[in-house]
């Protein structure tokens, strides 16, 4: 006697998990049920290939009745003429077929281009899952555009007006970089590049009207917001010396700025209007060089800035092509070159463009500091060399739904310190409606920006193990061991045989990362000093996240632990799991 498992018959316990390899042509499937274990309730187990129909069938008898399940096939290449491996292990059938590529082989990719092309826009934009997250600044797909305004993706309220200027966020170690471009020796550019770096640190600044983008996040300035008011600061910012800035080799000379009382910066409420003013000269010491020096202006308007006038302080840097690299020390005083740049003032207008003049001053504003020494940098997913006790990281949520969207850095008044505010475009969308084909920020999401970022730091620091802490407290709030960067896999429930001549629905792999994890955010103070014995003897790397993301992750990571088998379930204590990339 027959017992056909239908769609309306199964009661959905089968499950389904493809799984493959990078660079392995072998295609994996797993077939489970947690009630069921098949050497036992799987007699006369039999697997067939249906390639007419892009399924797997699978049928087996249990007390004298017959079961049937199909499974779809995703896209790939199958060797039809290889046999079809198969097993009934204790808690899971596993099915075994032969590629005549590996799924990540770039003629399958070049496949996969035309495939999506010839398709139309949504089905488009739902193949971004299929892909890896290539993570980038996406200036210019946004510069392409010519106006921007950024929306929740929660609730799709719109949260800026719109924006026309973009531009991406330097590195926060371009510090650190400057001496590997020019050298750090006193006989060379090092003193040089020093000063580039300061110079810019000067120019920093979120002013209104400027996209600023990074691979995970945006900067915009508070002004820039529609419905959000933010506390202002206190009324000035301290000057910091160059003298008590890390590494320090540049200028000693201070310039007060006449235009901003003593170097002062007045932070005004979202009504005041202010403009950025710059002036500034750039000389030799050469008497022949004296005409090099150049007045630069850039103006801005609080509702369209010139692109130049974010651009100035670099041409004010520029040197003649005959400008020859300093000599040895002792030849230094005939090779000086000096850099002078003057009144630094910033106002904002939101009627009327003002001029602005390149200025600087040997000293820094105290948030110009902490953005050159990384305190400033990717708030996604901080280091502790990014982190200052000195500066909180306040969420920013939607004015409309509560959801979180951001964060800015402050002081103890909890005003944005730097002005501005940092948008992660895992959640917010350039357009309605969100998530959208036209939506920029689509491929975005939580987890696959986290492993992108997990995969990034598994490289440079050559450690696969992590320990996610809060940004606030500290505490360590998830483990987790990277397993294996560059999975293939897609889920799903079994389907019957009804309908049985028609194909099945398709389904594609797409990119992930196996992992092992564990939550730790209610960890008990044994439990924790375990975590932290653990951290200093793997030697595990150690980010800061905020807690509404690390509970996110964790979410996330608990309902992905279901797609595989419970003999898959945990190994060394901590649970099997898997994240998209």
């Amino acid at each position: 006697m027959a017992c056909e498992l239908g769609a309306s018959e199964n009661p959905r316990k089968w499950r389904f998990t493809w799984e493959a390899q990078s660079h392995i042509p072998t295609l994996k499937l797993l077939i489970f049920d947690p009630n069921t274990k098949p050497p036992i309730h799987c007699q006369n187990l039999k697997v067939q290939l249906v390639l007419e129909q892009s399924v797997v069938a699978v049928t087996w008898l249990e007390d004298e009745a017959v079961v049937s399940l199909r499974v779809p096939i995703p896209r790939a290449l199958l060797e039809e003429e290889s046999p079809v491996q198969f097993r009934a292990l204790n808690d899971h059938v596993e099915v075994k077929l032969v590629l005549l590529l590996p799924v990540d082989h770039p003629i399958l990719a070049s496949f996969d281009s035309d495939f999506y092309e010839s398709k139309s826009r949504l089905e488009n934009a739902y193949s971004d899952d299929s892909r890896p997250l290539l993570m980038n600044s996406d200036i210019k797909s946004l510069s392409a555009t010519g106006e921007v305004k950024f929306y929740c993706r929660s609730c799709s309220t719109q949260l800026t007006r719109a924006l026309r200027l973009f531009s991406e966020m330097p590195s926060t170690n371009w510090h650190e970089i400057a001496d590997n471009w020019f050298g750090a020796c006193c006989c060379s550019f090092g003193g040089v590049s020093e000063k580039m770096v300061k110079k810019y640190a000067s120019s920093y600044t979120s002013a209104e009207g400027m996209c600023l983008l990074s691979n995970t996040f945006v900067l915009l300035c508070k002004d820039d917001f529609l419905g959000c008011k933010f506390p202002c600061r206190d009324g000035s910012q301290k000057l910091v010396s160059e003298s008590n800035f890390i590494a320090d080799n540049g200028l000693t000379k201070a310039m007060p700025n006449r235009r901003s009382n003593h170097g002062s910066v007045t932070c005004c409420d979202e009504h005041t209007n202010s403009m950025l003013h710059f002036d500034g000269n750039v000389s030799r010491s050469s008497p022949k060089e004296d005409n090099l020096a150049a007045n630069l202006e850039c103006q801005v308007s609080g509702k369209v800035i010139d692109a130049e006038s974010l651009s100035c302080m670099f041409h004010a840097l520029e040197f003649s092509e005959d400008v020859s690299i300093l000599g040895c020390c002792s030849d230094r005083s005939s090779h000086e070159l000096t850099h002078k740049l003057e009144d630094c003032s910033f106002e904002t207008s939101g009627t009327s463009p003002k001029e602005q003049k390149l200025s600087t001053t040997s000293e820094l504003l105290e948030n110009q500091k902490s953005f050159l020494n990384g305190l400033l940098g990717d708030v996604f997913m901080a280091r502790s060399s990014n982190l200052s006790k000195d500066i909180q990281w306040v969420e920013f949520l939607c004015p409309q739904c509560s959801c979180l969207l951001g964060a800015y850095p402050s002081s103890n008044d909890h005003a944005p310190l730097d002005g501005g505010v940092r948008l992660f475009k895992c959640y917010i969308s350039t357009c309605r409606p969100v998530r959208g084909s036209n939506d920029l920020f689509r491929k975005y999401t939580l987890k696959r920006m986290f492993t992108n970022q997990l995969l990034e730091n598994a490289k440079d620091e050559l450690s696969f193990r992590t320990v996610v802490r809060d940004l606030q407290t500290k505490s360590a709030m998830l483990q987790i061991i990277l397993l294996n960067p560059s999975s293939w896999c897609c889920y799903g429930y079994c389907l019957g045989i009804d309908n049985a001549t028609e194909s099945a629905a398709k389904v594609d792999l797409f990119p992930a990362i196996k992992v092992l994890f564990s939550d730790c955010s209610s960890s008990t103070k044994s439990q924790s000093r375990m975590i932290e014995e653990w951290v200093t003897k793997n030697q595990a790397d150690e980010v800061y996240m905020l807690a509404h993301q690390i509970n996110a992750l964790i979410k996330c990571l608990e309902l992905a632990k279901d797609i595989f088998p419970l003999s898959y379930a945990s190994l060394q204590g901590l649970a099997l799991s898997s994240l998209a990339r």
